[in-house]
């Protein structure tokens, strides 16, 4: 169980989150449940925790790992963009708390056959749901190169996206492109060598980038912040750990706006917006990992954990 994933920031989560005996907690992303029992660690009594996950492996992995805990917790399989939905239908007012740990697992990159790493060859999938339609193969097969560059550029912050593009469909028209270390290769082939970062493979970004895209984790990530507030209680807590820039900067964003009272423009002679805040910041810059965390799971060195409190 435990080559499963590493889950980052395990102390710092559940501290973050101010878990309590008799609180209702929600890990919208419960992975292979290694936060999940963490907080049964620390707080053993809490009334119930609900687990959502989009990867069927993960939930059956969450599974065993609460086995100890099957009393108090309910698994379900749905993005977390329906978390308002999944609540209301569990007959369930408000709850205390709410993480979400964000982007891909271990076993997910390690797994060849879900196509989310380039370690060893397997399908270009990418999809955290199996029942999706929409694989990364799709997409670099069949999107037109602007588009392909746009993915690249926006997700993944990749400054040589537009040559990038321009060989996958170059390469395509050739054959299709089906497999994680056909696509790398590609990627390689496409970024001139000098320029290369030095401590990542090139085609990093890329990867990255289909996933991002695949999965449609910025629109869900957007979507689900304002919901996860609306369903907790009084002084109930959010959590959220991202490992990209962009997603931390969504979070940052969304916390900073909930937490102002005004967000109309400074030349407006008085507030015109009528904006309640929301939310208390609890992290002024984000919690990172240890350089101890870092040596023991060099994977964590990427991750940030912003936190608030609902006023």
């Amino acid at each position: 169980m435990a080559d499963f994933h590493q889950p980052v920031l395990l102390n710092e989560t559940v501290s973050t989150l101010n878990c309590h005996p008799g609180g209702i907690y929600v890990d919208a992303t419960v992975g292979g449940g290694g936060h999940a029992f963490h907080i049964f660690k620390i707080c053993p009594h809490i009334k119930l925790l609900i687990g959502i996950d989009r990867d069927e492996d993960a939930l059956l992995q969450a599974e065993r790992r609460l086995a100890s805990f099957k009393s108090q917790v309910v698994l379900i399989k749905e993005n977390y963009s329906q978390i308002k939905t999944i609540i209301s239908d569990l007959q369930i007012k408000s709850v205390d708390g709410v993480l979400l740990d964000l982007g891909v697992s271990t076993h997910q990159l390690l797994s060849s056959n879900r196509g989310f790493g380039f370690s060893a060859e397997g399908p270009l999938d990418m999809r955290m749901d199996r029942e999706q339609q929409i694989t990364a193969s799709d997409l670099v097969n069949t999107l037109p190169e602007q588009e392909l560059r746009k993915i690249l550029r926006e997700y993944g912050e990749e400054r040589h996206a537009a040559s990038i593009a321009k060989t996958i469909v170059r390469e395509r028209k050739k054959q299709p492109i089906k497999t994680t270390l056909e696509l790398a290769n590609v990627v390689a082939r496409a970024i001139p060598f000098s320029p290369r970062p030095r401590k990542i493979h090139p085609a990093t970004r890329t990867f990255q980038a289909l996933r991002i895209a695949v999965n449609d984790e910025f629109a869900n990530l957007e979507s689900v912040l304002p919901d996860a507030v609306d369903i907790l209680a009084q002084k109930g807590r959010i959590a959220v750990i991202s490992f990209h820039s962009l997603e931390d900067r969504i979070v940052k964003n969304f916390f900073r706006q909930q937490s102002k009272s005004c967000v109309c423009s400074p030349r407006l002679p008085k507030c015109a917006c009528g904006q309640i805040r929301k939310l208390k910041v609890l992290t002024k810059k984000p919690i990172v990992p240890t350089a101890e965390e870092i040596r023991m799971n060099p994977r964590s060195r990427s991750a940030r954990l912003r936190g608030a409190e609902k006023l």
